[in-house]
Formats: structure tokens, C-alpha cells, sequence
């Protein structure tokens, strides 16, 4: 960062959900607006823990903060994990491959024949590289 740009980088979403303490703060907030004071009797840390907790939530622009009077109220703003559910997405057609395989072995009635499930995946694999 060039000492020009004296503004902080934003925070990636994968990096802000990573700590457990800012998942719980999504979750305690994900339908209200509370006030850090409120947010923090929740949490074993510090006010200025949790308000720094809330900073980098911020900076991914997973809540929003408000001012009313001289508190200062954070609500949750879902549409940064937007990018992490298409992440994930991509993910999701090993498992489905994973869960076949295991359907097909559950289901078959267990005889000689029936291959394992490892050589079923090694056969799931081997048609994928085809």
C-alpha cells in the first residue's frame, strides 16, 4: 500500500468469517440491530475485543453501523457471502459424487460382487478424466 493510499484494504470475506468470535457476532445479529454494549454482554472479551471483532465484519461489509445518539448500532448485511456460497457451490458436485457412491453401496444387497466403495470412486474417477 503506497503511503498515498492511506485508506485501509478491505477485508476479504473468507478472511472476516474465519475467527468463530466474529461467526457467533453474525449470528447473534443476523435479524436485529444491537448496540456494542448489547453485542459485548454476549462475548467473555472486551467491549474494544468485540468492537474490533465488528471492525473487520465492517471492512468485508458483512454489517452496517449506524449512529443513533451517541451509540452505535451494527446490523448483519448478508450479501458478501453471496461470494462464499460460490465458492462453495463449485464444491458441491464432489460430495454429490462422494454421497452416490455411498448410496450405491448402502443399497446393494452386500454380495461378493459388489464392488467397495473405493473401487467404485476409482471407477467415478476414471470416467471423469474420459
Amino acid at each position: 500500500m503506497s503511503r498515498l493510499d492511506m485508506t485501509s484494504p478491505k477485508v476479504d470475506v473468507f478472511q472476516a468469517i474465519a475467527d468463530p468470535t466474529r461467526r457467533k457476532l453474525l449470528r447473534l445479529i443476523d435479524d436485529r440491530e444491537m448496540a456494542v454494549t448489547a453485542i459485548s454482554g454476549h462475548f467473555p472479551i472486551s467491549r474494544t475485543a468485540v468492537s474490533k471483532h465488528l471492525r473487520i465484519l465492517a471492512d468485508a461489509g458483512l454489517v452496517k453501523e449506524r449512529k443513533v445518539g451517541r451509540e452505535t448500532r451494527y446490523r448483519f448485511e448478508p450479501e458478501p457471502l453471496l461470494e462464499l456460497k460460490r465458492w462453495l457451490a463449485y464444491f458441491d458436485r464432489f460430495w454429490d459424487n462422494k454421497l452416490s457412491v455411498l448410496q450405491h453401496y448402502v443399497e446393494s444387497d452386500g454380495s461378493a460382487s459388489t464392488p467397495s466403495p473405493a473401487r467404485l470412486q476409482a471407477s467415478t474417477d476414471k470416467e471423469k478424466k474420459e
